[in-house]
Formats: structure tokens, C-alpha cells, sequence
């Protein structure tokens, strides 16, 4: 919701819901807001019990600074503050995206920081695989990722959706940890910023078929009516570029017998085996005219030329970028991890544009309606810019392919 923002913290006591706060040179917390917490037991032996505390600031002003600090008269949280998003369809709004950061070896971690606190960025799209893993030591891990992370996400929004490592005790540190927009639990959710409407969507409901097929199926029928809505012309003037997020990728290159690996990827071809069979989502998102399809799961970053089904649609030769006849892919799961880095298959398909195993993350400016910014930095190289693209787009939606 323009003009909103959530606040999310944990306390192991059950406490008031409380964030203090103003605008940056004003009088310090002379506006107040009032939570609510959401009991969380860890489903580890431990039974160990969390209380979420959720407080939604609303009448922002849009672009103002803010300082904020939550808690009770229990106790206080350090003092943050943030830049409430800017609602406006013409700004040019900046992100930093990676999947796959864990506790141990977060390697990007630091240059995040700085650049988040130095205000590099308007908004964090985590792509899935978080902590390694939250549920780990009666989900102290979890804990101890959310205090690592909070040098990021008290200052910009820390957009979130699910991956593999997610799936312990099916995704309930995830699903109790993160506060997305819309009543999925973060499993799937879409908004609006800048001239970008940004689907969140879960890969996880193609594998993990225990936890219930019908989420797979709500997810894909949720996901069509989006997208149909964003593609009403009056949506797709004002907001023409639709970008999405999911943790594993329809496409890849690494050498390490994953889903995307094997050429026929569930995410993107659906499964046969389940009862009706489940659609993929490459038809969906090449039907509604998805430009910018953003993944992790794999711990490199690879950047693909425009593809769909398994060809490659550039622009033209010397100008692949501009007006692709197909969506732009990007992996971006090099952050850091206990697992370290994925080796690549020596002979990619003709797809694979650029591949690096450097640990690192990306960014991404949507800057007008028609042009939008990708770059690779490489942590391994003190933050060097090793890859870099404009994407141009003069007209969107699935007639921009034809």
C-alpha cells in the first residue's frame, strides 16, 4: 500500500507492539502506532516460543525521511530510520537483488550494508534461501540471520519469497518470520513501484507436493488473475514493465543436476505426474508479456539472452536487449552461503549470455517505462561492476514478442 510501511521484530516475552516515530528533523517519536504479535512455536525439539510483533505506519509521506525506533516500555530497539517509498508512477525506483545469503560465509553482507544505510537502494529483493537454515538449532539460526540482516531491512523494505531451504516443518519459520503484502503468509504476493508491478511467487509448490498440491494450483489461478489485471491497458500504460521473483530458476547453466539442469524444469513446464497435471509458469508469463524474470537458487550469476522455449528471441543482433522478442532472465544466487559457490556446465546452451562464480548481487533501476538498468557487482572484486545491461522496451505486453 502506498504511503504504508510494516515494521517487523521479535520478542521472546510477550510484549506491547509499539514503533515510535518522526520525521527525519522533527521531534523525536512524536507519532506513535500501534501492533499486534503472533505467537510463533519453533517446531524443533525445543518447542521454543517467539512472539512476531507487526506495526503498519500508515500516511507516510511519500519520499520523506523517517526515524523510528519499536519495542515497549519493556524495552527499545536501537534507533533506524527510512525512506518511505515514493507512489509516484514516474520515479525511478533502485534495488539491490541476490538469493541464497546465509549465516555462515555472507560474504556480500558488509557492501550491502554500507550501500543500504549510504541509501544505494529504495527497496532489497531477497529471491529465496535464507539463514541456512532458519529452522536449525531450534531456530536460533533464524534468529540469528534476522539480526544479521537487520543492518538492510530496518532501513529499506526487505522483500522476500520462498526457497528449498525454506522447507522445514513446511516453510513456518519463513511464513512467520516475513510480512509480504497480501493474506498468503509471503508465500505469493504482487506491487506496485515506480513503473513496475512486481509479482513474488514460490517455486517451492512444484516440490514440495507433501505440504499440499492444492497450493500449486491456488498459486498458478492467484498468479493468472494478477497478471490479467496488471495487463488491463489502463494497468500496463501506467505500470508497463512486470517483473517477476522466484527462488529456482527456469533456466540454468550450473553443472550441479538440478531441476533447471535437467532441460524439462517443473517450474517452467509444470508436472505431469500430479492429478490434473500442474502447469508451468514459462506460457503464463510469455502469455501476459512478463519483461524481467529474476531467480536464485543456484550460487553464481548468470545473465540469459531473451528466451522461451528453450530459444533464444533477441532484438536484433548487434541490440539484444532492445525490444527482445521473449523475457529477460537473470540468476542472482551468489550472495553467500555456507555451501559456497556452484561450478558451471563447460558447454551451456546458446542461451547463456554471461556467467561468473564471484560472490556477489545485483541491481536494478527501473528508470522510465522503457528502460530499465541490470548490473552484476562483484564482492570478490571490492565491488566492481562485471556485468551490465539496459533492457529497451518501446512497447510491453505479449504483442511486444509478435
Amino acid at each position: 500500500m502506498p504511503g504504508t510501511m510494516v515494521v517487523t521484530w521479535t520478542t521472546f516475552n510477550d510484549t506491547e507492539s509499539k514503533v515510535e516515530y518522526s520525521l527525519l528533523g522533527a521531534r523525536l517519536f512524536e507519532m506513535s502506532a500501534i501492533g499486534h504479535a503472533t505467537l510463533f512455536v519453533d517446531s524443533g525439539t525445543e518447542k521454543r516460543k517467539m512472539f512476531i510483533h507487526r506495526v503498519t505506519l500508515r500516511g507516510l509521506k511519500p519520499a520523506a525521511s523517517y526515524v523510528y525506533h519499536c519495542g515497549s516500555e519493556e524495552g527499545w530497539s536501537d534507533v533506524f530510520f527510512f525512506t518511505a517509498l515514493n507512489d509516484s508512477t514516474t520515479s525511478s525506483p533502485r534495488f539491490a537483488l541476490y538469493g541464497d545469503l546465509g549465516n555462515e560465509n555472507p560474504q556480500s553482507l558488509a557492501r550491502l550494508q554500507k550501500e543500504t544505510q549510504l541509501g544505494t537502494y529504495d527497496v532489497i529483493l531477497h529471491i529465496g534461501d535464507f539463514a541456512y537454515d532458519m529452522h536449525e538449532d531450534n531456530a536460533r539460526i533464524g534468529d540469528e540471520f534476522m539480526r544479521q540482516i537487520e543492518s538492510i531491512a530496518a532501513y529499506v523494505p526487505y522483500m522476500t519469497c520462498p526457497g528449498n531451504h525454506e522447507a522445514t516443518y513446511n516453510f513456518s519459520n519463513y511464513r512467520n518470520r516475513f510480512s509480504m503484502p497480501g493474506q498468503t503468509e509471503s508465500l505469493w504476493y504482487s506491487w506496485n513501484l515506480g513503473s513496475a508491478h512486481i509479482i513474488s511467487i514460490s517455486t517451492e509448490v512444484y516440490f514440495y507436493l507433501d505440504f499440499g498440491q492444492d497450493l500449486l494450483f491456488k498459486q498458478y489461478d492467484w498468479l493468472e488473475k494478477d497478471l490479467e489485471e496488471a495487463n488491463k491497458p489502463e494497468n500496463r500504460a501506467v505500470r508497463p514493465w512486470i517483473i517477476t521473483m522466484g527462488h529456482r530458476p527456469m533456466y540454468c547453466s550450473d553443472d550441479d543436476q538440478d531441476d533447471c539442469t535437467k532441460f524439462e524444469s517443473y517450474v517452467r513446464l509444470g508436472r505431469n505426474d500430479t492429478k490434473p497435471p500442474a502447469p508451468g509458469l514459462e506460457d503464463l508469463f510469455y502469455r501476459y508479456g512478463v519483461d524481467v524474470e529474476l531467480w536464485a537458487h543456484e550460487h553464481t550469476y548468470e545473465r540469459l539472452w531473451p528466451v522461451y522455449g528453450d530459444k533464444v528471441f533477441n532484438g536484433s543482433r548487434e541490440q539484444p536487449y532492445v525490444n527482445p522478442k521473449a523475457p529477460v532472465h537473470i540468476i542472482t544466487g551468489s550472495a553467500g552461503c555456507r555451501e559456497k559457490t556452484d561450478k558451471f556446465n563447460p558447454n551451456p546452451k546458446e542461451w547463456s549470455a554471461f556467467r561468473s562464480r564471484d560472490y556477489g548481487y545485483s541491481r536494478m533501476q527501473v528508470v522510465n517505462g522503457t528502460h530499465l538498468y541490470l548490473e552484476q557487482v562483484s564482492d570478490d572484486q571490492n565491488g566492481k561492476v562485471i556485468d551490465s545491461i539496459w533492457v529497451v522496451k518501446e512497447k510491453h505486453g505479449f504483442s511486444a514478442w509478435v
